[in-house]
């Protein structure tokens, strides 16, 4: 019989405006039956279903139908009972959706499931006794259990048939709700005692294909007397109660009247045999007292039709029908059914980007079952209703740096008394796109740096922050081209791409560049990227790495420079200024001036500050003539570094008394300074001292020899005139000109000077080459006749 069901397997595409897609199959298919080309029907490749993610929701139903994605299809997916499954309701349909993403759609799945044959009429009782006066009266009535068919339509059940039907005949009764009154008519007189038992068989027929039956056999026993049965007040009791009404609640009450007295009159009330399932939900008492005996739900029947029974004790009979409706009262919530719905969101989506889908049902019914849904506030989302969906979507610009995930929470509420709710939270995280660009800490830097570094030192660090994520949150840092003084800055500096960290690429030196400014780009790694630039100025700090450098008296060993100081000097006499300079700047080049060493500390005196020399105390004539003093010039660094000066110094009132002595002091000063240098040159090498000391005692021989030979020659003695000396500097302390007389033999050490007037020039210049013989550049008729001129040699 299955096997000829599946012929009429039909599929049905409606193309409406809701697109809905209804199939209709028999019930009781074999797993795997093929129930539509459903990819063919949405128009689409079989291939897509797959990329687009099909699913099938199926909501509370329980799921009975698979999606084969690879061939595009519908199949059974368990074997569907439709009697389970929807009882006597007709017709009998599951409804499901199918969802795709990319785009998100969903189609509404109608399947239809049309009943077969398989269900045999049967009755609750294999059999059913009666006790029936023989005097009962023809036409009287005895009610008949009826048979259930779970089948519908021609399947159903169709008639019912008793055998043998001599004593009595069947009347079939049509009620309202489609169901038929089986009753038992009495057509012949019984007469006991020709027959005390009689045995009848009642057969219900369905009208499928081929037909199925079911039988109850009855037997009757006759009785004698009582000749009248019960009678209902009514054909028909109405009553109502609310679901959930508590067991014991009192429906109704039936009454039956009987003629007969005594105990042919007693009457007894039962409920139909063939409603087992009513029955355990009521009872009726003796006295007609319909009573809850179970639980009622409205959402499950919204109505209950009894057959009551009334009996007599002689077997004699009435029926009535108690129609019960069930007030629905609001015990259900709102039930939610997601859908689809998408975990993630870019940050930039459009406003009404759809992000879940859902839809909403309740059970109660009118106002019970309206239900309207709400999300939490302080979110950019918002519901809408579309058609029987409500649909979650965007409804404000969204921003991961300010939030990074959304937990929304979705409510919906009945409109019952008191009102029902159910809630869904759905948790979004909202993805990363390249929207902010990296920022500095600072406008602007400066970064202080001592010269002197080693190249490759760090300098500074630059940090810029990007509040984007991942990739897009990824700074590196670039030097921009610039140059500095016309040389490119990448000569000066570098940067490290990911830290930010500005390297030294060379040694700087303040003397030469004390600031600079280059720029800093911080780029992300989005796309595209995006970037900012900052200023970084790098000042360079001074280091004490340069010694005072002094400018006056001018230190020279070709020339010896001597300060006179008049012999008539007063405390606190100028002698001569020591002028020196530093090229580091700051405190580095703060100068003070200190008197390291003298020939008489007693006389002279340093400034600490302006470097002055001047006398003490007053000066005698037991001073010696000739002074040194040693001066030492230090700076303010630290560690500080500091330069010597020695300053010559002739106490004397006339010029030729100090000039032998001067001469004298620059031969030992060489002689010393040769000493001095023997010495070192005899810690390095003595080998080399030993040779160097004979071949200097031959010269000294040698050089004496020659000199006692010129001591005794006859030259003439020529007159000499030295030019008036002046400060080449510009910036000497005793600005006057002496002018003297000098008389020179061979022998510079026997010369004569005389002074030609107050001397106003302190400043004395000795070359002690002067000590070799002196050419003659001019004629000794010019000398005599020009005294003034001086002979430069």
């Amino acid at each position: 019989m299955r096997r000829q069901v599946l012929l009429f397997i039909s599929v049905l595409s409606l193309c409406s405006v809701l697109g809905q897609i209804s199939y209709s199959i028999p019930e009781e298919m074999a797993r795997g039956s093929l129930v539509g080309n459903i990819a063919q029907d949405l128009g689409l490749d079989a291939r897509r279903l797959s990329s687009r993610k099909a699913r099938i929701h199926s909501g509370d139903d329980a799921e009975f139908i698979e999606l084969n994605k690879q061939r595009g299809v519908l199949l059974i997916k368990e074997k569907i009972d439709r009697e389970a499954l929807c009882g006597q309701t007709t017709p009998c349909a599951l409804h499901f959706q199918i969802t795709l993403e990319n785009p998100m759609e969903i189609f509404p799945i109608t399947l239809e499931i049309t009943d077969v044959n398989d269900n045999t009429p049967a009755f609750k009782k294999d059999e059913r006794r009666f006790e029936i006066s023989e005097i009962a009266v023809i036409g009287s009535k005895f009610m008949l259990e009826k048979a259930v068919d779970p089948d519908i339509g021609q399947n159903g059940l169709q008639s019912y048939t008793l055998k043998p039907s001599d004593n009595f005949m069947l009347k079939l009764h049509n009620q309202f709700d489609g169901s038929k009154k089986v009753e038992m008519i009495l057509q012949k007189p019984l007469d006991r005692e020709k027959q005390e038992h009689i045995s009848l068989i009642l057969t219900a027929v369905d009208g499928g294909e081929p037909q199925l039956s079911g039988t109850m056999q009855i037997h009757i026993t006759v009785l004698d007397v009582n000749d009248n049965a019960p009678i209902f007040t009514k054909p028909v009791y109405k009553a109502s109660i609310t679901e959930n009404s508590l067991k014991g609640t009192l429906i109704t009450k039936v009454s039956a009247s009987d003629a007969d007295k005594g105990s042919n009159g007693e009457v007894t009330y039962s409920i139909g045999d063939s409603m087992h399932s009513v029955s355990m939900l009521f009872h009726i008492t003796d006295e007609g007292e319909l009573i809850l005996n179970g639980p009622i739900d409205y959402e499950k029947a919204k109505n209950y039709q009894i057959d009551i029974e009334a009996n007599d004790q002689a077997g004699l009979s009435d029926s009535s029908k108690v129609i019960i409706d069930i007030i629905d009262i609001n015990d259900n919530s709102p039930t939610i059914n997601m859908f689809s719905k998408s975990d993630t969101i870019q940050e930039n989506s459009p406003p009404n980007t759809v992000v879940a889908i859902m839809s909403v049902s309740d059970p109660d019914s009118e106002t019970n079952g309206q239900v309207h849904c709400d999300i939490n506030e302080n979110v950019p989302f918002a519901i809408k209703l579309t058609s029987s969906f409500y649909n979650l979507v965007t409804d404000g610009d969204l921003d991961r740096e300010r939030v990074s995930e959304y937990n929304i929470s979705v409510t919906c509420f009945d409109e019952g008394v008191p009102s029902l709710s159910s809630s869904v939270t759905l948790t979004l995280q909202i993805s990363d796109v390249n929207d902010n660009a990296p920022v500095f800490e600072k406008a602007s830097y400066e970064a202080f740096f001592v010269e002197n570094n080693a190249p490759g030192v760090s300098i500074f660090t630059v940090k810029a922050r990007d509040s984007d994520w991942n990739q897009n949150a990824r700074v590196s840092y670039i030097l921009e081209d610039s140059s500095v003084n016309g040389v490119p800055v990448s000569s000066y500096v570098s940067v490290s791409a990911d830290s930010g960290v500005i390297h030294a690429v060379r040694s700087f030196d303040y003397e030469q560049i004390k600031d600079f400014q280059l720029c800093i780009k911080a780029q992300d790694g989005g796309s595209p990227p995006l970037s900012s630039n900052v200023t970084v100025k790098i000042l360079i700090q001074d280091q004490n790495d340069n010694a005072p450098h002094v400018l006056y008296p001018v230190q020279s060993g070709g020339s010896l420079v001597a300060e006179m100081v008049p012999r008539s000097a007063d405390v606190g006499y100028l002698v001569t200024k020591v002028v020196a300079v530093d090229v580091d700047s700051g405190q580095n080049a703060w100068l003070s001036y200190k008197l390291q060493k003298a020939t008489d500390r007693a006389l002279f005196e340093v400034g600490l500050q302006n470097g002055e020399i001047r006398t003490i105390r007053q000066v005698t004539d037991k001073d010696v003539v000739k002074q040194r003093l040693t001066v030492i010039v230090e700076d303010n660094g630290q560690p500080s570094r500091s330069a010597t000066v020695n300053v010559n110094v002739a106490v004397a009132d006339s010029f030729p008394e100090v000039l032998s002595e001067f001469t004298d002091f620059t031969h030992e000063k060489e002689y010393n300074d040769n000493l001095t240098f023997y010495l070192v040159l005899a810690l390095a090498v003595v080998s080399f001292l030993f040779i160097t000391c004979v071949v200097v005692i031959i010269s000294v021989k040698i050089y004496r020899w020659r000199e006692s030979r010129l001591y005794h020659s006859s030259l003439p003695v020529i007159p000499y005139y030295p030019p008036r000396y002046s400060d080449t500097l510009g910036s000497g302390t005793l600005p006057h000109v002496y002018n003297y007389e000098v008389c020179r033999t061979t022998d510079s050490r026997k010369s004569d000077c005389k002074f030609g007037g107050a001397g106003s020039q302190n400043i004395l210049i000795m070359d002690p080459s002067s000590t070799g013989t002196m050419q003659r550049i001019l004629s000794e008729k010019s000398i005599l006749d020009e005294p003034d001129s001086p002979l430069e040699v």
